[in-house]
C-alpha cells in the first residue's frame, strides 16, 4: 500500500479550496511540511494528514483507514483532542513521530518569508506563538 500517495490524495481533497492567512492555497503549507520530513515514510504520511482532523472534520473517518501509529500521531497533532496547550504539547513531545512533524510544521509556519507576507501585527503575534510552541516542546523544539 502506498500510504504516502493515499495521504497526499486525502489532504488534497480535504484542504481543497482552503486559503492560508496570506491568501495562498492551504495545501501548499501541508506539502512543504511533508517535504521537510521526506525520507521518513511514516512522518511524511503524518505530515500530509496533520491538519485534516482539526481543519477538515468531514474527512476524519478517512484518517481511520491508516495504520494505528499514523492515526495516533495525527490525533496528537489535532488540537481538537487536547484539553489544554500544555497537554497538547506534552503529548506531541512524547511521540517521536508527532514531534518530528510538529517541528516541521512550526518551521514552515515560522518561516520569515511566509510571515513577511502578513500584516506586521499578525506576523508578530505568530512569531510569539511559534516561539512558545518550541519552548513547550522542550530542548528538541528549541
Amino acid at each position: 500500500m502506498d500510504w504516502i500517495a493515499r495521504a497526499r490524495a486525502l489532504a488534497a481533497d480535504a484542504h481543497a479550496g482552503q486559503i492560508d492567512k496570506a491568501g495562498a492555497p492551504y495545501i501548499g503549507h501541508v506539502a512543504r511540511v511533508a517535504a521537510r520530513v521526506r525520507g521518513d515514510d511514516d512522518a511524511e504520511v503524518v505530515a500530509w494528514l496533520h491538519d485534516v482532523l482539526e481543519d477538515c472534520p468531514g474527512f476524519a473517518a478517512q484518517v481511520h483507514d491508516f495504520p494505528p501509529a499514523i492515526q495516533h500521531a495525527v490525533q496528537l497533532l489535532s488540537r481538537n483532542h487536547s484539553a489544554d496547550t500544555a497537554h497538547y504539547y506534552a503529548g506531541i513531545a512524547a511521540n517521536p513521530l508527532a514531534l518530528k512533524v510538529k517541528l516541521a510544521d512550526i518551521a514552515d509556519n515560522a518561516d520569515e518569508t511566509r510571515l513577511s507576507a502578513l500584516d506586521a501585527a499578525t506576523a508578530e503575534r505568530l512569531r510569539g506563538k511559534y516561539r512558545a510552541a518550541r519552548a513547550q516542546l522542550g530542548p528538541t523544539g528549541v
